[in-house]
Order: structure tokens, then C-alpha cells, then sequence
């Protein structure tokens, strides 16, 4: 049998036994056909190719520019391919036992500088006293700045951000409790500035049980009114309201203390990450710090 038979025998089995959707059939007999194709140009078929070969051709897509999702659903057509003539008897291995999926790379998180938070943060707290401002627009100033600082000095996902009670912050500390994802609660440090802010909110605050309260069904504010007022303060502030969200001032947070030399596994602790392994999206950062010490101060660096 051909590679051509050998796949139209898969994708009847596939579709007689597990009943595959025809959508599922044609994507299969593209992508097999592709693999078949490569392995004829290479003087090779199904029945004779090996681990190297399957290797050879996830190269050969990633050259191509194909996405690593893709070639990870390439991939798996191929394997359950595999699969099928090594227990029909075909062949006596699976090639693609030990291949690893290719993996997407994790983009890198945006990140403001510590001068554009900066001039985020002083424009929010002057517009709680623009002499214009009529005294809902100064609570509504009031409000953004704190979620602001908070955001900036613990940061917490906007999530826990928006659904802070109003009991977490009556007492001065300087910790606040936030409770993160599956109700695991975790201690953070609060700045001076967060803490001032705090007080000056409060004043202003009628009572209630929320400390961002708001009057849709969940009693508080919403993520994505905080997002839009965000966005609006950035272009006011000069900066592209594409480059500014809640996440990204998360990011700010991580990425600013592990420049000026916090431990990553502080920086875990911090924002709630059950592990290191998603923290370190941010050791890029670290990564250019160490280049940056080795260029000032190993001996040979050039000068």
C-alpha cells in the first residue's frame, strides 16, 4: 500500500469506527497528505519513516512559518496515524511515541515604563481637585486614582481588585489581605501612597459593604468600566489607550520590582501564582538585568 491508501484506509477507519465529523476527515487528509508528501520528497513513506524523519518535518513547518497550535494539530493527525498502522499490523513501531508537541512561545507581557505609571498616577490624583470638576466627577476622579495605586503597589488580578470589601481596608495596616483565585488568600504589602489614599477615599465614601461600590447586579464596580475609564485617563495622559489595561498595570507591578532586584519567588508570591512556571513570563527582565551587570562590571566587557 502507498501512502495515498494507506491514509484514505486511516480516515475510513476513523470514520466508520469512531464516526469523525467530516470537517475532522478533510482537515486529516490535508494534513496527512502534506506529511506523505514530505516523506515522498525525501525518498521515504508511513511505512519506513522514523523518529527522525517526523522530527525533519516539524522543522520543516516551523521554517515555514506555520504556528506552533498548528503544528501541534499536524502533529496529532500524524500520531494517531501512526497509531493505526502499527496496530493494524503495517509497520512494527510508532515513530511519534517520544515527539514532544512543539510548544507557542508566550508572548511577552506589555509593559509601561515607571515614568508613564508615574504620569498616570499624578494626573488621576490632580483630577480629584480640577477646580472645573463638579463633586461627582471629583468622587469618580477619587475613585480611579485609588484603583490605581492599589492596583500599582499590590499588583492584584482586576478582579480582586473590583470585589474588595470595604472591611479589608477600615483598619490602617500596612498588609492587605486579598482573596485570589479558589478563594486562597494571600497577604500583600500596601505602599504609603496606596495607604494615603485609602484614608482619602474613605472620607468620601457612603457606607456599604464594597469598597468600589457601583449599582449593577453585583453591587460593585465592573472590570470593564474600570478598563474604559483607564483607557480614557491614558489619552489624556498622552499615552495610546492600546498600550494601557488593568493586566497591564499587573504587569508594570512585576516586572518594575524585579528590575530594581526582587526575588521572582517574591514576585510569585505577590500576584497569586500557584506556580513559578507562569511568573516567568518576566525573566526577561531579569535576563537583561544580568546582561546589564556583566556589561558594567565584568572586566574584559568593552568600555
Amino acid at each position: 500500500m502507498n501512502g495515498g491508501h494507506l491514509v484514505e484506509a486511516f480516515l475510513e477507519m476513523m470514520s466508520a469506527e469512531r464516526g469523525a465529523a467530516r470537517n475532522t476527515i478533510d482537515a486529516y487528509r490535508r494534513d496527512l497528505g502534506d506529511y506523505c508528501a514530505f516523506l515522498q520528497r525525501r525518498g521515504s513513506g508511513p511505512t519506513g519513516a522514523g523518529r527522525e524523519q517526523v522530527t525533519e518535518y516539524l522543522a520543516f513547518l516551523e521554517a515555514e512559518g506555520i504556528a506552533a497550535s498548528s503544528s501541534a494539530r499536524k502533529l496529532s493527525a500524524i500520531r494517531q496515524f501512526h497509531k493505526f498502522l502499527a496496530a493494524d499490523a503495517v509497520r512494527g513501531d510508532d515513530p511519534t511515541r517520544i515527539i514532544a508537541s512543539p510548544k507557542a512561545r508566550r508572548s511577552l507581557p506589555k509593559v509601561l515604563s515607571i515614568a508613564e505609571i508615574d504620569r498616570l498616577l499624578s494626573l488621576a490624583e490632580a483630577e480629584i481637585e480640577a477646580p472645573e470638576a463638579s463633586e461627582a466627577q471629583r468622587a469618580m476622579a477619587g475613585r480611579l486614582y485609588l484603583l490605581l495605586e492599589l492596583l500599582y503597589a499590590t499588583g492584584m488580578r482586576v478582579s480582586e481588585l473590583v470585589e474588595l470589601k470595604r472591611a479589608v481596608v477600615m483598619r490602617d495596616a500596612s498588609f492587605l489581605t486579598i482573596r485570589g483565585k479558589g478563594g486562597k488568600e494571600r497577604i500583600v504589602p500596601l505602599t504609603d501612597r496606596a495607604r494615603d489614599a485609602v484614608k482619602a477615599y474613605l472620607t468620601r465614601l457612603e457606607p456599604g459593604a464594597w469598597l468600589f461600590p457601583a449599582g449593577g447586579e453585583s453591587g460593585h464596580l465592573s472590570r470593564q468600566v474600570f478598563a474604559r475609564e483607564l483607557k480614557g485617563l491614558a489619552g489624556r495622559a498622552g499615552i495610546s489607550a492600546a498600550r494601557v489595561s488593568p493586566h497591564v498595570l499587573r504587569h508594570a507591578f512585576a516586572s518594575h520590582l524585579l528590575a530594581g532586584g526582587a526575588d521572582l519567588r517574591v514576585v510569585q508570591t505577590l500576584l497569586g501564582h500557584s506556580d513559578i512556571s507562569t511568573t516567568q513570563i518576566y525573566t526577561h527582565v531579569l535576563d537583561e538585568k544580568l546582561r546589564s551587570l556583566v556589561e558594567a562590571h565584568h572586566p574584559l566587557a568593552e568600555g
